[in-house]
């Protein structure tokens, strides 16, 4: 039965941009701040929306094996650079700098903090994100956050939903991906993650965009726990 101790997975893997951090309201309010006296015309919630649909366009792009990998702090800060030439806007290159540099600096959810602090008593935590290595880190120590190891897409040279970067995760933590939950807020993630045989946990995130409007935040009965936060997740796998 989802949510027993029975049946409780070894290790959990998460997103984290989205899942575990606020990245709407982190990068809203630094481009507002450093940008918002000069482009005083802007709406910055719309702005960083299409600043993140941009990057998805971007890690999406289909990739051969022997591509040079691209960093996401390089394709953060040339999507940034196209919104700002196309919409007309001033930013000069330190406020450009600063504004990109915010990714790095996400803050987390009022609940993972203690979510997290609660599962790790019971489960291996890591992350598994698409975000460089550098910026997961810069996360994990800006918020505090209590993960046992950082796993993300520059390992793999992939990014997800790649299947490379799911089984290089369950190959570092040496599990099965049947012993293995992966818990996102991004139902694409998961899902790929279930067709490998992975566990799945879905995080309701209705804020993530700014709007509940632009949040895909539904309960879905394929994925295996169905959760409003991290403290939701600890109940449910009693934690």
């Amino acid at each position: 039965m989802p949510g027993s101790r029975l049946s409780a997975p070894q290790a959990l893997l998460f997103d984290v941009q989205g899942t575990a951090t606020d990245f709407f309201s982190t990068v809203t309010g630094t481009a507002r701040r450093v940008a918002g006296a000069k482009n005083p015309a802007v709406d910055w919630s719309e702005f960083v929306n299409a600043w993140r649909a941009a990057y998805f366009r971007e890690t999406s792009r289909e990739r051969r094996a022997t591509d040079a990998w691209i960093s996401v702090d390089s394709i953060y800060r040339s999507t940034l650079d196209e919104l700002i030439t196309a919409r007309n806007l001033e930013l000069d290159e330190n406020e450009r700098r600063e504004v990109n540099a915010s990714w790095k600096l996400l803050t987390p959810w009022l609940d993972v903090v203690p979510g997290l602090r609660r599962l790790r008593r019971d489960h291996v935590l890591a992350t598994l994100s698409n975000a460089d290595v550098d910026a997961v880190v810069s996360i994990t120590r800006h918020g505090d956050l209590p993960w046992h190891a950082v796993f993300t897409a520059e390992m793999a040279g992939v990014f997800k939903p790649d299947p490379v970067i799911y089984h290089l995760a369950a190959r570092y933590l040496g599990l099965p991906p049947s012993e293995i939950m992966m818990v996102a807020s991004h139902k694409y993630d998961i899902r790929a993650a279930a067709r490998l045989g992975f566990r799945t946990a879905f995080i309701s995130r209705p804020d993530e965009f700014g709007d509940p409007a632009l949040a895909d935040a539904e309960f879905s009965d394929e994925f295996d726990i169905n959760a409003r936060d991290f403290q939701d997740l600890a109940d449910q796998l009693g934690c």
